[in-house]
């Protein structure tokens, strides 16, 4: 599970159309630390596979310097399919 960049408008409504919400409607989530804008958010279950382009540069921690870009979904990979982060190939090719 992860986030890239904001998709744009088309790809948003796209992915929408394939996700299911996990449970019940009503969370609310503060926008970011120190923050007092809240959001409004319905959680998904993670059932869909994305393939994303990336920097290879890491900071210490394990996390991305650069933010991830979404470039499709995969409907043709199951999540079984998919390594997890750190093992296996860096990549799944259909």
């Amino acid at each position: 599970m992860g986030r890239t960049v904001p998709l744009r408008p088309e790809v948003s409504r796209q992915v929408g159309e394939h996700l299911a919400a996990a449970g019940p409607e009503g969370v609310r989530f503060t926008s970011t630390w120190g923050s007092r804008d809240v959001l409004d958010v319905t959680l998904v279950r993670p059932e869909l596979v994305a393939e994303v382009s990336a920097d290879r540069a890491v900071d210490r921690g394990g996390v991305w310097r650069h933010p991830l870009r979404f470039k499709r979904l995969r409907l043709d990979v199951g999540l079984e399919d998919v390594p997890r982060f750190g093992q296996g190939p860096t990549a799944v090719v259909g």
